[in-house]
């Protein structure tokens, strides 16, 4: 009854109790927490970089390329991320399976690069097309859905050129608009490299990887560190930090790339400097050197061809000699223009030439060294030598398109005032300028394919209205007294079946000759599909200009130059008493022109005034097939490459 009635009491004491326990647990936990988060907050400080928590485990690289310009950027920013300890890795598209891989990307806490460059049309390069394809079915596809990249970063990077009106740099545009609509996270802004030297913002495309290069590799390091992106102005609150953080963010990477181009030894320009630019930029520079050129100023070249090295040693001279009579070793070829219009896909020069279609480059206000490099040269023909130092004649030809020069009249005066004939070779994009230009000893049209879709596809062309250009400058060539040619370059599988176009075409230019020449392989080149199956043999190039000139009723084959897989197709108004007469007076020629220019172009005169018969050993069916007799034949005794053409 004791114990029942003082039953309170227990029951308090064993509540103290309770408590007392519950209270002293606690506050051994709570103890032991704060030793576990101080050893980490320590650990953090003393490692510093080293965090315990992985921020960043590598970077990919991921490449389309065509020239191979893309690649070698994705190699370069691989090795300089490595030097920041950073794993990374160079991946070509065409071995990547987006369908399978490209989710896990979004886990694995890596970043990934895009470096691709836009083709022909705004279309991806051959190697990212199904990467391409797939990520642009997948960003529109319910299936994936919207957040199916969702914790993917990336960066892109794209390389285009802005000449092409219209698709300039689609290709980087498309991707980094793709990932993003699969709710990928842009690690930072899409760069944009122009090959144009006139429009870029840096000067090349070059230049311009290296200023988003620098501004990606420092966003890197504050990854790896696990800072966040710095506001970009979207502010849900309507906050002022958007202009400010905006402002500084711009100023900064402004700074960042101006440092990194003049440690790179290259000049940030004003927008005033940059309207006109040296066409002939230091990479250029140095790809054209290495290939033999000459070049003279910022904007021309000259290059000593290999026929007169040929012609000076005895060894014959270029197809030139046995059509028109060119003394091969007194011919210079050059060029007052290295740009072009078209990125033709047998292009000599792999497109190491800049393109435009316009003149936007600065003017400025050798031959006869490079022929005395050959003195006492084993081989070389003492008066061959005395002779080449005298300029004779100028093939303006070489690399580019010479009628782009805005001086290309007063060029030519200068030739002429110099007894230097004049050869001419264009394109086919500029007719105004063909129209303008003053009287040239032999111009030269460059007809690549005879329907638009063959023309667009062989000479990629600059312009959008490429084709009504191209059948005017053909108009504008009949309107031409002079001498006038056709050049067709035959490519097999891709432009030798369109015989019918081809005999219109030659109706609407009404040409005096039609050279056809089988295309020359110059070598691999990533700028171009081009094989050695593509070079038609010299039998293939006789059965094509049989067939063509079948069908020209004016028209015969003239001569043959065997060894440049080359045949002339004249008109038979220089077949005179059965007899050919396709060789040029060139004292006949400076003549009449000098007469025209002290005339004021009153005293016209047309091919046929300055005509010169043609030798027997140079005409179509000959025995010697177009070699020069005078000359002695040499044969290689180890032909390791092809070295037809000129």
């Amino acid at each position: 009854m004791s114990i029942w009635h003082n039953r309170l009491y227990l029951y308090s004491a064993a509540a103290l109790v309770f408590g007392i326990w519950f209270s002293l647990k606690v506050a051994l936990k709570k103890k032991s927490f704060s030793k576990d988060v101080g050893t980490l907050v320590y650990r953090a400080v003393k490692n510093n970089d080293r965090d315990t928590v992985v921020h960043l485990s590598g970077v990919k690289i991921f490449y389309g390329s065509q020239t191979g310009t893309a690649k070698g950027f994705a190699q370069e920013l691989s090795e300089e991320v490595k030097t920041l300890g950073i794993p990374a890795e160079v991946i070509d598209m065409k071995d990547y399976d987006p369908d399978d891989q490209l989710a896990d990307e979004c886990s694995n806490k890596s970043v990934c690069v895009f470096l691709v460059a836009t083709y022909t049309d705004g279309q991806p390069t051959e190697n990212a097309e199904w990467f391409c394809k797939w990520l642009e079915e997948a960003s529109t596809d319910f299936r994936y859905g919207k957040t199916y990249l969702k914790g993917l970063r990336y960066a892109v990077f794209g390389l285009g050129n802005s000449v092409y009106v219209g698709h300039y740099n689609t290709v980087g545009k498309n991707v980094d608009k793709w990932l993003w609509m699969l709710s990928g996270m842009r690690v930072m802004t899409r760069g944009e490299g122009d090959c144009n030297v006139v429009k870029s913002r840096n000067g090349s495309v070059q230049a311009d990887f290296l200023a988003w290069k620098v501004k990606f590799l420092n966003r890197l390091q504050a990854l790896a560190k696990g800072e966040k992106k710095s506001c970009s102005g979207n502010c849900k609150t309507g906050g002022s930090c958007k202009s400010k953080r905006r402002d500084t963010q711009e100023e900064e990477e402004e700074e960042e790339e101006k440092a990194a181009l003049k440690n790179n030894g290259s000049e940030v320009k004003t927008e005033e400097q940059r309207e006109r630019r040296e066409m002939i930029t230091p990479a250029l520079r140095d790809a054209l050197t290495k290939q033999g050129y000459k070049l003279i100023g910022s904007h021309s070249g000259v290059k000593l061809c290999r026929w007169t090295k040929s012609m000076l040693r005895g060894r014959g001279g270029c197809y030139k000699h046995t059509f028109y009579g060119i003394e091969s070793h007194r011919c210079m070829e050059t060029t007052p223009s290295l740009a072009c219009a078209n990125k033709c896909v047998f292009c000599w020069r792999h497109h190491t030439n800049p393109v435009g279609t316009e003149w936007r480059w600065k003017m400025d206000p050798k031959h006869q060294n490079m022929i005395r490099q050959f003195r006492g040269v084993p081989g070389v023909k003492p008066e061959r030598y005395e002779e080449g130092l005298a300029v004779k004649h100028c093939a303006l030809s070489l690399v580019g398109e010479p009628i782009m020069y805005p001086e290309i009249n007063t060029f030519i005066r200068l030739l002429h005032s110099h007894h230097i004939s004049s050869f001419l070779v264009t394109n086919a994009q500029f007719p105004q300028e063909i129209r303008s230009l003053v009287p040239v000893t032999q111009l030269y049209v460059s007809v690549d394919a005879s329907t638009k879709d063959s023309l667009k596809k062989i000479d990629r062309p600059l312009f959008k209205d490429f084709w009504p250009r191209f059948l005017d400058s053909l108009r504008a060539l009949g309107e031409k007294r002079q001498r006038t040619v056709y050049r067709l370059t035959l490519v097999k599988a891709w432009n030798v079946e369109e015989m019918q176009a081809y005999s219109e075409l030659i109706a609407l230019g009404q040409p005096d000759f039609v050279e056809v020449k089988g295309v020359t392989y110059c070598g691999e080149s990533s700028a171009s599909s081009l094989t050695m199956a593509n070079v038609p043999w010299h039998q293939e190039v006789v059965a094509f200009v049989q067939q063509l000139a079948d069908m020209l009723p004016q028209y015969e084959i003239a001569c043959e130059h065997e060894h440049s897989n080359c045949l002339l197709i004249a008109h038979t108004k220089f077949k005179v008493d059965g007899e050919w007469w396709t060789w040029i007076d060139y004292e006949r020629f400076q003549e009449l022109v000098q007469t025209h220019e002290e005339s004021g172009g009153r005293q016209s005169f047309s091919a046929l005034d300055y005509t010169a018969k043609t030798p027997s050993w140079a005409l179509f069916g000959a025995n010697e097939q177009g070699f020069d007799p005078a000359d002695t034949r040499f044969q290689r005794r180890n032909k390791t490459k092809d070295i037809s053409g000129c």
